[in-house]
């Protein structure tokens, strides 16, 4: 067994891009059974905050215990996250988290894709059968249509884009690039966001804006394998690929919209992987996602913010793509047999300049053990050994009605991360 020391002065200040050395932080390793520990054995000479550990984990730097993010948002997200703080099941594990986790408080600021002379018709059609919303855009003599509900007794699910014709007329569309429109638009959304905002504790993380990226559009508006037959087609994906150069125009504005007004120190971009093999080629891939995602990390970091990258699935080939990307994060890699990548070969990959996030699978809150958690949490603190790392599971709080051995993981998570350093 041995042991080192390290003093370390930082001081994680109001803006944490520019720090200043005052606080000193005391880093004591030890190694056991021929392991070591990395972060988890750092000991600042106070303890941070769930927010000064957010940064610190960002920048690589280090940590009073493990960083630990649990996806779990401030603010309610109707149709995505559980309202973990206000549901009786979740609210003593949220009280948990706000000192033994970070927060991050995802929030959206979503405009339409047209300009408003695309014009926008709903009707309700029915029959005995049930009762169907038909969604239908115009654009001089154009067309595109949704359908969601029931029809005849069977779930009806029409995405806009069906037909290779489809993705051709929305090619045409005219895609809203005005930026005094657009801020308009932004403008009758930002009271709500900023009372949010408000009512944030900072102290506990940081709002987080996701904003989406341009490949977001044909995600949304298609079923995935029409997504994927469009791109073989050389002519469609030409066009497609110009669609979302015109996106990417109205993204930009939206973007540095909120920069300006410094609405986020955090972005969450969930983009590259709605459109990544194998659904469609490694050269679509870096056509439709590399080019606007390092485009969109760039204006963000010059503008003093961070980036969280988010993607499932098999990543490791993808990994070299992600390095020109340029996010300060990437959640999360997902070991086999769901992913494909460990943390070693992502961290190899990726040349230590990125912190990776991850990666407890979520199903496992549902069966592991108290004790089969710890050790996946341990023997992932293993891997991850003296490398920029949050400990996160690999998704949000999706389910309202859960187990109390589901609950209780999250707890067993969160101490066994917070306690890591005095496993030796």
């Amino acid at each position: 067994m041995w042991y080192a020391d390290v003093v370390l002065l930082t001081n994680p200040g109001q803006n944490e891009k520019t720090m200043t050395p005052c606080n000193i932080i005391h880093f004591h390793a030890e190694s056991w059974d021929g392991r070591m520990l990395g972060c988890q054995n750092i000991h600042p000479a106070a303890e941070m905050t769930p927010r000064e550990r957010l940064f610190a984990a960002l920048r690589g730097e280090p940590t009073d215990h493990v960083p630990v993010w649990l996806l779990f948002p401030h603010h309610a997200m109707p149709g995505t996250y559980v309202d973990v703080r206000n549901h009786p099941r979740y609210a003593p594990v949220a009280k948990l988290a706000e000192r033994q986790a970070i927060t991050l408080d995802r929030r959206g600021l979503h405009i339409p894709w047209w300009r408003d002379d695309v014009a926008h018709a709903c009707e309700t059609i029915e029959d005995a059968g049930g009762v169907v919303t038909r969604r239908t855009w115009t654009w001089k003599g154009l067309s595109l249509h949704s359908e969601t509900g029931v029809r005849g007794g069977v779930h009806v699910n029409k995405k806009m884009l069906d037909t290779q014709e489809d993705f051709e007329i929305l090619c045409e569309m005219p895609i809203e690039t005005d930026a005094r429109r657009i801020a308009a638009k932004l403008d009758a959304l930002l009271p709500k966001y900023l009372q949010e905002k408000a009512e944030f504790p900072v102290e506990l993380g940081s709002m987080m804006l996701d904003l989406g990226e341009p490949v977001n559009m044909l995600y949304h508006a298609s079923n995935l394998e029409e997504m994927a037959v469009a791109s073989f087609y050389e002519e469609t994906n030409a066009k497609l690929v110009g669609l979302l150069d015109r996106l990417m125009e109205q993204k930009r504005i939206v973007y540095q919209y909120t920069l300006d007004r410094r609405l986020a120190d955090v972005y969450f971009t969930v983009g590259s992987e709605l459109a990544a093999p194998p659904m469609v080629s490694l050269d679509t891939f870096r056509k439709w996602i590399v080019p606007y995602a390092t485009a969109l990390n760039r204006q963000i970091h010059d503008n003093g913010a961070y980036v969280i990258q988010h993607f499932h699935g098999f990543i490791k080939h993808l990994l070299p793509d992600f390095a020109t990307m340029g996010a300060d994060a990437i959640h999360t890699i997902e070991a086999p047999p769901v992913g494909n990548c460990t943390m070693d070969e992502a961290y190899a990959a990726l040349g230590g300049a990125t912190t990776l996030i991850g990666n407890i699978q979520y199903d496992e809150f549902r069966h592991l053990s108290a004790a089969a958690m710890r050790k996946a949490v341990l023997d992932l603190l293993d891997e991850v050994a003296g490398r920029r790392f949050i400990l996160s599971p690999s998704a949000g709080p999706y389910d309202p009605d859960v187990s109390d051995r589901f609950l209780d993981n999250y707890a067993v998570m969160m101490d066994t991360a917070w306690n890591a350093k005095a496993r030796a």
